[in-house]
């Protein structure tokens, strides 16, 4: 039987980016929210969407554009019944799009809090001595990998890099820097344990 332990990490993150804008209420820089409600506008066969926004002081509105002069026809019925309705997996979605966001606003907040569901994949090897951690994203975050694995592992990051060091650790398939790096779907970790004295709690923390 094998020694690895294969486990999945899908990661939630809790936060979503808040972009920083020239509230007009406030008079100064701001942070907005997602209200998670949209705002669809139809101008006879033209559709425009917006994600709406609030500042976190004053509830004052900023409109993130979602679809712009858009033809009813070129748009999914399915698209267009969830805009209309408010879905909140549609908002939430939408509302952790770092990158259509900086394409609007060139600063953003981002914030590395998020939740973690371990699952072991086949079975329990009877002597553990390495890990094999796949990790999948359900939306992107800017949580590090190496504060993730920290984290979640109960280590320091330093031992981290030290394993990295030593290729007790190999990050794949992004290689070097990856550690340093936001943690990304399809990113696999493999860890040698064999000689760790705290082999077992780490296997423990690491299948939750």
């Amino acid at each position: 039987m094998s020694s690895i332990l294969r486990i999945r990490w899908t990661i939630a993150p809790r936060i979503a980016p808040r972009p920083l804008i020239n509230c007009n209420r406030c008079g100064s820089l701001r942070a907005y929210h997602s209200s998670g409600k949209f705002r669809v506008n139809a101008n006879g066969k033209r559709i425009d969407a917006w994600l709406i926004y609030r500042c976190i002081d004053c509830d004052n509105s900023w409109n993130f554009g979602i679809l712009e002069r858009c033809n009813r026809r070129d748009i999914e019925p399915v698209l267009l019944r969830a805009l209309e309705r408010n879905d909140p997996v549609l908002a939430r979605r939408h509302a952790f799009d770092v990158v259509a966001l900086r394409s609007r606003i060139r600063r953003v907040e981002e914030f590395p809090e998020a939740a973690v569901h371990k699952e072991v994949l086949g079975d329990m090897p009877e002597n553990t001595t390495a890990l094999e951690l796949q990790l999948g994203l359900e939306l992107p975050t800017a949580l590090r990998l190496d504060r993730l694995l920290a984290n979640e592992l109960g280590i320091s990051r330093s031992r981290l890099q030290a394993w990295e060091e030593k290729r007790l650790l190999v990050v794949g398939p992004y290689g070097a820097k990856a550690l340093r790096k936001p943690a990304r779907t399809g990113t696999v970790i493999r860890i040698d344990l064999a000689g760790e004295s705290d082999r077992e709690a780490i296997i423990s923390a690491a299948g939750g």
